[in-house]
């Protein structure tokens, strides 16, 4: 059964730091390529940032020099540093694992920036 399981999602003030962590159960981790998500209210889910199996790392704009996705494939877990956090970022974020046709998703973890 494969899950995946995030936390580290919670309440911070603008300007401040968080990081969520993503640990997978039931998949080989190291040959996935795992991205976070995240949706705002009344907004489509967007894809944040993902990590290749071979480390290659892509963000959005809006999050470039802000956010370090990150992965520990010895302890099956994928990570996402937020750093300089802005309301607009405010969403819940959702772990992702993909490989070819397999696609699994976690429940999803909320951040609320907001003083």
């Amino acid at each position: 059964q494969v899950q995946l399981v995030e936390s580290g999602g919670g309440l911070v003030q603008p300007g401040g730091s968080l990081r969520l962590s993503c640990a997978a159960s039931g998949i080989i981790f190291s040959i996935y390529t795992m991205a976070w998500y995240r949706q705002a209210p009344g907004k489509q889910r967007e894809l944040v940032a993902f990590i290749s199996s071979g480390d290659t790392t892509n963000y959005i704009d809006s999050v470039k020099g802000r956010f370090t996705i990150s992965r520990d494939n010895a302890k099956n877990t994928v990570y996402l540093q937020m750093n300089r956090v802005k309301p607009e970022d405010t969403a819940v974020y959702y772990c992702n694992a993909k490989t070819g046709p397999l696609n699994y998703w976690g429940k999803g973890t909320l951040v609320t920036v907001s003083s």
